[in-house]
């Protein structure tokens, strides 16, 4: 059903409700958030039948090919496949939660604020969908604008320095994306990504197509040094802005080196991946360390999700020693780890900047030592976070042990002291998740102003129980997320073991 068309339906969507949401305006605030939450319902029911109707063994699916700029060979070309399936239905799920979150505590422009999150919306599903490279920059490039107008016009009191570090770290390296791309249309002679999967390209081209990939991917994700930006964006930003920067901003980074980088450059891949794993590690454990002495619970959430992050990029990178072969060494265990931690920090970094959301819409505070003994006042919102707390420090029958412990256990197939190190993380993150719920949600009541609190409503009560059962039903059953996204990663590890095999031989 839908099939030559159903990425456009999840696309446009959200887009023309923002239209339509924008359009109403301030006028009637109730019509505002009834078209908001329709809009973001049908895209995830759209999702869901994406999800229904795909075939995990069947490569790319649901694909659209029609003729764009005709002149250039630019194509609006759309496709999924096991990699990015899964990431359009995060992004729709995610973002229907950030919609029915601003029902409450969004006191001024609530058509704007709604329509910037569905534009983002249909913008970021079109860069897990695009199958043009021209397509996917410029959905790469247009949803930095309605990110950009949410942190400036509702974030905090540093909301433009904020936002112009986030827009010149993420457009400055996109540029040396774009020319990587360009040099390869010139190459393929088509901006066809799959195309550029074809190519056989010399050893010093790879490296500087890699690098500028790198450049471009290691921003968004973010990895250590390019950092710098997330803590700064993610203490400005409006709840809504958080989760989904946490929750789907991030992945893209990872998901452009599934999809550019490892399959266009893989000898490049092969010759810097101690560069990539590198930063990786120094990103899980330093990062780790830094997390652990922040004061304001935002920042603490930020620094752990660039930690977090770096067990994604290391599972992607460690391949080249771990083993290319989908049934020996530990190459394919590291890189679906690396997937299932895309996905799983989307819930569980979502979950926590709700919960911290729901503090500040009660307090007016992110201070950590503003709180202590919230569970005395709000017992079932302690519970959540506490839940939520322990799966980001990877506690077992949650999904933030499975990704981290495949990619453990995938490293030790490369080298011990890459899971080594890697598994420090499990220790670092235990002891700043343990320190923060410790501080905030038990002790004694620790001012008036906790002792005023008052538990979740019906509304943030529901938020938060699809996000437990989201948590603990991909830690109890992670088959559900593998078995559709492992088969495309068999995939690329072969497609790209080959063209080593054939380098090599040449």
């Amino acid at each position: 059903m839908f099939d030559g068309w159903l990425l456009s339906l999840i696309i446009w969507v959200p887009i023309l409700g923002g239209a339509a949401v924008l359009a109403i305006g301030d006028r009637s605030p109730g019509a505002v958030k009834a078209v908001a939450s329709g809009a973001a319902a049908l895209a995830l029911l759209l999702s869901l039948i994406l999800w229904v109707g795909f075939d995990p063994g069947a490569g790319m699916q649901f694909v659209e090919k029609r003729s764009w700029v005709p002149t250039f060979d630019i194509h609006y070309h759309l496709g999924v496949d096991g990699i990015s399936m899964p990431l359009v239905l995060l992004t729709t799920f995610a973002t229907l939660l950030v919609v029915v979150a601003a029902w409450k505590g969004i006191e001024y422009r609530l058509a704007q604020y709604m329509g910037a999150f569905l534009i983002m919306e249909g913008l970021m599903v079109g860069v897990f969908a695009a199958l043009d490279a021209i397509l996917f920059y410029v959905f790469w490039e247009a949803m930095l604008v309605p990110m950009f107008l949410l942190i400036g016009i509702w974030g905090g009191a540093n909301r433009i320095y904020a936002t112009i570090k986030f827009f010149l770290y993420t457009f400055l390296g996109s540029v040396l994306m774009l020319i990587a791309f360009l040099y390869l249309r010139w190459q393929a002679d088509s901006f066809g990504v799959l195309d550029f999967h074809g190519l056989e390209l010399a050893f010093e081209a790879q490296i500087l197509i890699f690098l500028a990939m790198l450049a471009a991917f290691a921003v968004k994700v973010p990895m250590w040094p390019v950092h710098t930006w997330l803590p700064d964006a993610h203490t400005e930003a409006p709840t809504g802005g958080s989760v989904i920067l946490a929750a789907i901003t991030l992945k893209m980074g990872a998901y452009g080196f599934l999809r550019f980088a490892l399959p266009i450059a893989p000898e490049a891949s092969q010759e810097l991946a101690w560069l990539v794993i590198g930063m990786s590690l120094i990103a899980i454990v330093y990062i780790g360390l830094v997390a652990m002495v922040q004061e304001d619970i935002k920042r603490l959430i930020a620094y752990s999700s660039i930690a977090h992050m770096g067990f994604a990029t290391l599972g992607f990178f460690v391949i080249f020693q771990a083993g290319l072969s989908a049934t020996e060494g530990g190459g394919l265990l590291a890189m679906t780890g690396g997937y299932v931690q895309l996905i799983s920090h989307g819930f569980i970094s979502a979950a926590l900047f709700l919960c911290v959301g729901v503090l500040y819409d009660r307090m007016h505070t992110r201070r950590i030592a503003d709180f202590g003994g919230v569970i005395n006042k709000m017992p079932i919102f302690g519970a959540f976070f506490v839940l939520f707390a322990m799966a980001n420090a990877g506690l077992p029958g949650t999904s933030g042990f499975v990704g981290e412990f495949m990619v453990i256990l995938g490293s030790y197939h490369a080298s011990f002291w890459y899971a080594a190190i890697a598994g420090l993380t499990l220790i670092v993150g235990a002891a700043y998740s343990l320190w923060v719920v410790k501080r905030v949600i038990f002790g004694p009541v620790a001012n008036e102003r906790v002792d005023r609190l008052q538990d979740l409503d019906g509304r943030e009560l529901t938020l938060l129980s699809v996000l437990a059962v989201a948590v603990l039903g991909l830690g109890l059953y992670p088959a559900i997320l593998i078995s559709v996204a492992e088969p495309t990663l068999i995939n690329l590890l072969e497609e790209v073991s080959a063209t080593l095999s054939s380098a090599a031989a040449r």
